[in-house]
C-alpha cells in the first residue's frame, strides 16, 4: 500500500508540473513579457522586410523584437536569442541602472577646502584643494533656465563625425563660481599649493585614448572653431576653453575652390598636458566654398583631447582664482601634485571654502542619452558602482551584471559588457534589451529615463533621421518613437568595418498603444563612407515609423 501510495503521489506531481509548465507557456509568470503573442519573421510587416532585404544587407543580421508596453504581448520576434552587438544602447542599461540608484534629484557637489589657517591679511598659509564630485559639466552647460544645454550634434563625436555644434554656456563657469566663493570667504592669497583631489574613483582607460578621472572641464576637450578666409590665407582658427594649459598653433590654409578639404590635428592626444608650453596644431587646407558635414555651414568643429584632465583643471581652476582676485603663489602649469592630499574623507566642515551644487542627475542623463556621450556612461556606470560599495569600472561592472541578473531578472547569458558605453564587443540580445525597458518602466525613475531618450525626427541622435517623413502614412510618427541609438565601426586594413547599428526605446503607437522594442542590425560589411552608415540610420528610423503605424 505504501509503495502505491508513493506512486500516485509522484504522479500527480509530474501531472501539477505539466499543467503549471502549460500555464507558463500560454500565460507568462507576472511582471514578465509572456510569449503567447509571439510572431516570427514571417509576421513581420513586408515593408519592414523589404528594408531588411536591401542588397546592402546581404551579409548582415538583423533581430527584432516588439511588445505592448502594458500587457508584455510580444508583436514581432526576429532572432530573439541571438547577442548583438548593441553599441550605444548599452547606455540604456548602464545609465538606466545608476539613474535608479541615485535619483532623479541627485546633485554633484564639488568642494574647495583650505588646508592651513587664513591670516588677518587673508593669506591662507597652506594649500587650497577642490574635491571632484565626478560631476561631469561643472556647470560648463548650465543654461540661465538652469537646464543643461544640449546639441544635437555633439562636441564629443565632432572627430569621428567631422563636425559638431557648440552649446552657448561657458565651459568655464563653475571654476569661476567656486574660485569667487574662495574670495567671499576671506582669501586673498594662498601661500601653498592649489590641488585637485581626483580620489572618488580609480581612474579607467577610455578607449586608449586616456584615463579618466571625476574631474572634468569641457567634457575633457579642447573646442577648435575652424572658419574660412580669404584665398591664400591661413583660414581662422580659434579655440575653447583659453587656458595657459593647452594652446593651438594654426597653419590651415584657405585654398581655391575645387580642392579637397585636408584638416589635421596634431597630435590629436596631447601627452605634452602639465608642461609648459603646450600646444596643438592645426593643418592642411580649405578650400573656398567647402560646406562642413551635417550643419551644412560654418564654424566647423574639431577637437584634441585634454589627456590629463587633473592637471589642465589645476592650472584652470588657478586661472579662475586669479581672475576672481586671488594671489596664488605656485607655478600655474604642472602635474597636479596629488602626493600633497591629506588622507581621504579627512576633510572637515570647518575648512570648506566653496561649494558648487550641480543640476539634478536627469539633466545628465538628458546629456548622455540624447547625444550619446560614452564618457557620461562609463562615468554613470562608475557611479553606480559606488552606490554599491565598489570604486572601479572592473568592479563596477560586476556588480551591475549581479543586479540585471538577480533584480531585473535578466539572464545572464543574455548579455555581455565590456563598458558602460557599449564600446567593443558589448553584446545583448533583443529579449534582454526589451526586458531592460519593461523594468525601467516600472520605476519611479521612468519618466525623466523616458524623457532623456532621443525623440525621432526631433532631438538628439534622432533629430537627422526625417526620410519616413516623405511617405504621408509614416509622417505621423515624428515625435512618438523615444529611442537609443547605437553604432559600432571598426578600421580595418579592407576599410571601415560596420559592425552595428542598434536603436532601442518605446513607441507611442498610432492606435493608442505604447510598445518598447529593440532593433539590432550587425555585421553589415565593409563601407566607403558615412554616407552608408546614415543610410542604416535612416532604415531604423523608417522601420521605427512602420512599428508606429501598424500597431
Amino acid at each position: 500500500m505504501t509503495r502505491r501510495k508513493s506512486l500516485f503521489i509522484t504522479l500527480v506531481f509530474i501531472l501539477l508540473l505539466i499543467i503549471f509548465a502549460f500555464i507558463l507557456h500560454f500565460v507568462g509568470l507576472p511582471g514578465t513579457i509572456s510569449n503567447k503573442s509571439d510572431k516570427s519573421s514571417s509576421q513581420i510587416p513586408g515593408e519592414i522586410l523589404e528594408i531588411i532585404n536591401k542588397p546592402i544587407y546581404k551579409d548582415a543580421i538583423w533581430g527584432l523584437r516588439v511588445a505592448d508596453l502594458e500587457t508584455g504581448e510580444v508583436i514581432y520576434d526576429l532572432k530573439p536569442d541571438t547577442l548583438f552587438l548593441t553599441g550605444s544602447v548599452r547606455k540604456l542599461f548602464s545609465v538606466g541602472l545608476a539613474l535608479n540608484e541615485l535619483g532623479e534629484d541627485h546633485r554633484f557637489i564639488t568642494l574647495v577646502h583650505r588646508q592651513g589657517q587664513v591670516d588677518d591679511n587673508g593669506v591662507l598659509n597652506g594649500d587650497l584643494i577642490l574635491v571632484a564630485s565626478g560631476d561631469l559639466t561643472m556647470d560648463g552647460r548650465r543654461t540661465p533656465e538652469d537646464t543643461m544645454a544640449i546639441a544635437n550634434l555633439d562636441h564629443n563625436e565632432a572627430n569621428s563625425l567631422g563636425n559638431a555644434e557648440l552649446t552657448a554656456p561657458d565651459p568655464l563657469a563653475g571654476y569661476d563660481k567656486l574660485a569667487k566663493q574662495v574670495v567671499g570667504s576671506g582669501i586673498t592669497k594662498i601661500n601653498g599649493d592649489v590641488i585637485i583631489d581626483d580620489r572618488l574613483f580609480e581612474p579607467f582607460n577610455f578607449r586608449g585614448e586616456f584615463d579618466v578621472r571625476p574631474i572634468f572641464v569641457n567634457d575633457d576637450v579642447v573646442d577648435v572653431i575652424i572658419n574660412p578666409t580669404l584665398l591664400g590665407k591661413l583660414a581662422s582658427v580659434d579655440w575653447r576653453p583659453r587656458s595657459a594649459a593647452f594652446g593651438v598653433k594654426s597653419g590651415l590654409l584657405t585654398v581655391a575652390e575645387g580642392k579637397e578639404k585636408d584638416i589635421e590635428l596634431n597630435p590629436e592626444f596631447p601627452s605634452c598636458f602639465g608642461k609648459d608650453n603646450c600646444l596643438g596644431t592645426v593643418t592642411g587646407q580649405l578650400p573656398i566654398g567647402f560646406v562642413p558635414p551635417l550643419t551644412n555651414k560654418f564654424p566647423l568643429i574639431q577637437t584634441f583631447r585634454i589627456v590629463e584632465p587633473s592637471a589642465y583643471a589645476r592650472t584652470v581652476f588657478i586661472e579662475a582664482l586669479k581672475r576672481a582676485g586671488v594671489a596664488v603663489n605656485t607655478n600655474l602649469i604642472g602635474p597636479n601634485p596629488s602626493e600633497k592630499l591629506p588622507p581621504e574623507n579627512s576633510y572637515t566642515p570647518d575648512t570648506l571654502v566653496a561649494k558648487l551644487v550641480s543640476l539634478p542627475y536627469s539633466e545628465y542623463t538628458r546629456l548622455i542619452l540624447k547625444v550619446s556621450y560614452n564618457i557620461g556612461a562609463d562615468v554613470s556606470l562608475v557611479l553606480f558602482g559606488l552606490t554599491q560599495g565598489v570604486n572601479n569600472i572592473k568592479d563596477a561592472l560586476e556588480v551591475e551584471r549581479k543586479t540585471l541578473v538577480d533584480n531585473l531578472g535578466i539572464p545572464g547569458d543574455e548579455f555581455h559588457f565590456i563598458d558602460g558605453s557599449g564600446g567593443g564587443e558589448s553584446a545583448a540580445t533583443t529579449k534582454a534589451t526589451v526586458r531592460l525597458l519593461k523594468e525601467m518602466s516600472e520605476r519611479k525613475v521612468f519618466i525623466p529615463f523616458f524623457d532623456s531618450l532621443p525623440v525621432l525626427g526631433v532631438d538628439g541622435s534622432l533629430s537627422f533621421v526625417t526620410d519616413f517623413e516623405d511617405d504621408p502614412s509614416l509622417a505621423g510618427a515624428k515625435g512618438n518613437v523615444h529611442a537609443k541609438t547605437g553604432t559600432f565601426a571598426q578600421g580595418t586594413a579592407q576599410g571601415v568595418l560596420f559592425r552595428a547599428e542598434t536603436l532601442a526605446g518605446y513607441i507611442n503607437a498610432k492606435s493608442g498603444r505604447r510598445l518598447m522594442f529593440a532593433l539590432y542590425v550587425n555585421e553589415v560589411g565593409i563601407i566607403n563612407s558615412i554616407d552608408e552608415i546614415l543610410e542604416v540610420f535612416q532604415d531604423q528610423g523608417t522601420i521605427s515609423a512602420i512599428i508606429w503605424r501598424e500597431n
